[in-house]
């Protein structure tokens, strides 16, 4: 069990629909391992952020995990990853994936990650919203950060999938996520999901 807020949570949830049943639910995530800005600092990570945090989401709800990968990887280097994305922003590009989800109908729940880049979600997750089309479905997202929290992010999401419910999302900071279990497992009781 783990505790928030004086609740102690289960390790592991299943996820409901609206009717009370089991939903499957994805983890489609966008992370961007090695040269990242954490705490202040260039650190070399092993694994994005934004991966942390949907393995700690995969392992409560037991969920389907979907890395969103572009076609051309970004720069190792930060400084120039951060360029790269600020014109992809700019450009309002839509970058080609390296996969696709196979069975987007069998999933009733999207658990959408990604890092806060330039206020928003990095332009492969619109990529992959575009693609996917997720009418009908409920997207919960979460996003990983050094100070800017969600930005506009769930504004753009609303604005991409009119006809999915978009639930309030949870922001980490990214040095904070390897201490961030209870805070993941709170967010997913406080969601309005049923567990």
């Amino acid at each position: 069990m783990v505790t928030h807020w004086g609740r102690e949570i289960p390790q592991r949830m299943n996820v409901k629909n609206v009717n009370g049943n089991d939903a499957k639910c994805l983890i489609a995530y966008f992370s961007r391992p090695g040269n990242n800005y954490v705490n202040g600092t260039i650190v070399d990570l092993p694994a994005g952020n934004t991966e942390v945090i949907a393995k700690m989401i995969r392992e409560m709800t037991g969920g389907d995990l979907f890395p969103i990968e572009a076609v051309h990887a970004y720069p190792a280097d930060y400084t120039e990853t951060t360029e790269v994305a600020q014109e992809e922003l700019r450009a309002n590009a839509r970058p080609d994936l390296t996969r696709h989800l196979e069975t987007p109908d069998s999933y009733a729940v999207i658990f959408l990650g990604y890092p806060n880049w330039w206020g928003t979600m990095p332009m492969p997750v619109f990529t992959f919203l575009e693609k996917y089309d997720p009418a009908g479905k409920t997207i919960v997202p979460f996003c990983t950060h050094e100070g800017s929290g969600l930005g506009r992010s769930v504004s753009d999401i609303r604005k991409i999938c009119p006809q999915s419910a978009v639930k309030e999302g949870l922001a980490v900071r990214g040095g904070d996520v390897k201490n961030a279990r209870d805070e993941v497992a709170g967010w997913l009781q406080d969601s309005g999901m049923r567990f």
